[in-house]
């Protein structure tokens, strides 16, 4: 990161932390590695996280991206979907000309992090309100991916997690670990019972050729998280003309398509292009269902026409998640991309290594398969990674 971009970085946390206390916060504190603020709000006992990332983002973009709220005694994280019902106080607002419409921008952000969200505390209450979220297993944000503060989650794809949310009219809160026990459930019921609120959209009609069917728009309708009912995708086998190949290079967007079809390599293209460009990514792969209905990563063997589409697409979502990781995690190696289709890192002492095709080891190429047995696995991390010893 450059010296320019730190100083943007600090001077917008200066300002956020200045509106905080102007509110009465008075522990407002920036946290430079995670690009966080953290405070407690007055007259609460709970930390809130603010991540700083989508007010920065949103110089550039007219929609805030996404809004932590706090919860129970920890802190809680929310999305405010831009353009849904609930994102009342983040609708879309011309880019900032001027110190007086920037200073409205922070004052606004902030001011959603400010107000008491309302959490159902019985469980009768909270499970119709459950709903499952696709999403990388590493959010954005500077959101935990690991510790009491972290979003409860279980790991569906490769790079993929499933989350849970409490969906209410003005936010979406990721449901923590620590709340299963005030609940008196456990982590499978709570999993369950969102899968079990998510009603499976239904297409009407059957073709007899390939076609292509996009569900987009609002968030509220999840169309993302249907990829995690067992059995959906592969119930759209007559919509789409042949065996269903999805796509969800973001949160509000989900393609599916016939395989065989003469579109899916332009399918996967335009997926890597959303995939790049939205600051709400989820991923460039595409996805089938398997024999017991549960959807997995799409596989072309070397010499299918697809098999390149594949590959780059798989060696992408490597390269951004292990980016997304590294973000907030200190000592982490990068990834690079490599004519396009394969990754190396630089297999430095001490440095945590992102699994890749081959390894800089000490200037000699080294495949993957042939290092890792040399290297250490590091514990707690997804994605995973592995230190050399020295």
């Amino acid at each position: 990161m450059g010296l320019l971009h730190r100083i943007a970085r600090a001077r917008l946390a200066s300002q956020v932390i200045r509106r905080l206390r102007r509110a009465g916060v008075a522990d407002a504190r920036y946290q430079s590695a995670a690009f966080t603020v953290r405070f407690t709000r007055p007259g609460a006992d709970e930390v809130t996280v603010l991540p700083l990332e989508p007010l920065l983002k949103s110089q550039s973009d007219r929609r805030v991206q996404a809004v932590p709220r706090t919860g129970s005694r920890r802190a809680r994280w929310a999305e405010t979907p831009p353009g849904s019902r609930r994102a009342r106080w983040a609708q879309a607002v011309p880019r900032p000309r001027g110190r007086r419409a920037r200073r409205a921008r922070v004052d606004a952000f902030v001011a959603g992090f400010l107000s008491e969200p309302s959490l159902p505390r019985e469980w009768s209450e909270v499970c119709p309100m459950l709903r499952p979220l696709l999403r990388p297993a590493h959010l954005r944000g500077g959101v935990p991916a690991s510790g009491p503060d972290a979003p409860l989650r279980r790991s569906r794809l490769p790079f993929l997690s499933e989350f849970v949310v409490v969906d209410q009219p003005e936010t979406m809160t990721y449901v923590g670990a620590d709340q299963l026990a005030g609940w008196g459930v456990t982590a499978d019921e709570v999993f369950r019972a969102a899968r079990g609120n998510l009603s499976g959209a239904v297409l009407h009609g059957v073709t007899d050729e390939p076609v292509i069917v996009q569900f987009a728009g609002d968030d509220n309708a999840y169309w993302t998280s249907h990829l995690l009912l067992d059995g959906w995708l592969a119930k759209l086998s007559g919509q789409v003309g042949g065996e269903p190949v999805a796509f969800a290079p973001d949160h509000a967007t989900l393609i599916v398509a016939a395989d065989g079809s003469a579109h899916l390599p332009e399918l996967f293209a335009r997926a890597e292009v959303m995939y790049l460009a939205s600051p709400r990514a989820i991923t460039p792969m595409a996805y089938v269902s398997d024999g017991d209905g549960r959807t997995v990563p799409y596989r072309a063997a070397p010499g299918h026409p697809l098999h390149d589409c594949v590959r780059r697409a798989e060696t992408i979502q490597r390269v951004q998640e292990y980016a997304r990781q590294a973000e907030t995690l200190p000592g982490a190696a990068s990834l690079t991309l490599v004519d396009g289709l394969r990754t190396r890192t630089v297999a430095a002492v001490g440095a945590l290594l992102p699994s890749a095709d081959e390894l800089d080891w000490d200037g000699t190429t080294r495949p993957w398969s042939d290092a890792v047995d040399d290297l250490d696995p590091v514990p707690d991390l997804d994605p995973p990674r592995w230190t050399r010893p020295s």
